[in-house]
């Protein structure tokens, strides 16, 4: 399999992951929402991960929901302060592992949100305490997941690559990383350099990239080559061995055009 893959995203919604299969991905990630872990919910998404392996692909990866209710599913939120987040947290992470388990697929943790980091900071002491937190709670789900599991980046202070202290413990953690090229660009206010050096430096313990342009000030998640992400220095420095999806704000969520475009223009990039 070649590297990039043709790795698209959709959520459990049939007219969706039907668009998808038309261009033959690769690659598959399920974006999963508070609905998929109801019985008819979980019900679809399994439906959809058949249908999807059904297609003959076997790289599939399950995005644990953004949002529970009116805050994202912030791993730093203390049991104490937000106890039905905090559950819903446990509770979609333990049917996400016995997804992984019966369909021999990965899933995705999210380290943390910046939308919410104002909400969820004030109940810590310090920064630091907060990130240990946050690193608790990963090596447990790592612990419980093994090779079925990967933590995202984010803008948030709580989990970003770019920052020295976050990337020592990642490494010093041996976490299984899946990259976000535009929540660096932009948790670093747009500097190539400075990403790439993050790119160079996680590159060994990356499994999977969401490959997506950014004007680095804003999550604007843009179709490649239309932000200020430099790709002729980016490209070279992802690892083969890594799955990747291009998770691009679409105009129509059943039509994956500027998933599609995004791959020709790093295709046609790379030669």
């Amino acid at each position: 399999m070649g590297f990039p893959q043709l790795g698209l995203k959709a959520s459990s919604d049939p007219a969706q992951i039907e668009d998808r299969l038309k261009y033959h991905p690769q690659t598959f990630e399920f974006f999963t929402d508070v609905h998929n872990f109801t019985p008819a919910g979980l019900a679809e998404l399994k439906a959809g991960i058949r249908s999807v392996q059904g297609a003959g692909i076997d790289q599939i990866v399950i995005h644990q929901p953004m949002k529970f209710g009116d805050i994202h599913s912030e791993l730093a939120a203390p049991q104490t302060a937000f106890p039905d987040l905090y559950d819903f947290i446990e509770r979609s992470t333990a049917t996400l592992l016995e997804l992984a388990s019966e369909f021999d697929l990965q899933i995705l943790i999210h380290g943390g949100y910046s939308g919410d980091f104002p909400r969820v900071i004030p109940f810590y002491q310090s920064l630091e305490a907060a990130q240990a937190a946050v690193l608790n709670r990963l090596d447990r789900f790592q612990e419980l997941g093994g090779t079925h599991i990967m933590f995202e980046n984010s803008i948030s202070e709580f989990f970003a690559y770019g920052n020295p202290v976050t990337e020592r413990a990642i490494l010093d953690h041996g976490y299984r990383l899946a990259f976000d090229t535009s929540h660096c660009f932009i948790y670093l206010h747009g500097d190539n350099d400075a990403l790439c050096a993050s790119l160079a430096k996680l590159k060994d313990q990356v499994v999977h990239y969401h490959l997506v342009d950014s004007m680095g000030q804003s999550h604007d998640s843009l179709p490649l080559g239309t932000g200020k992400i430099d790709w002729s220095r980016v490209w070279p420095l992802l690892n083969p061995r890594a799955t990747n999806i291009y998770e691009i704000n679409l105009a129509d969520q059943t039509d994956c055009q500027e998933q599609l475009a995004s791959h020709r223009y790093l295709t046609g990039l790379i030669g």
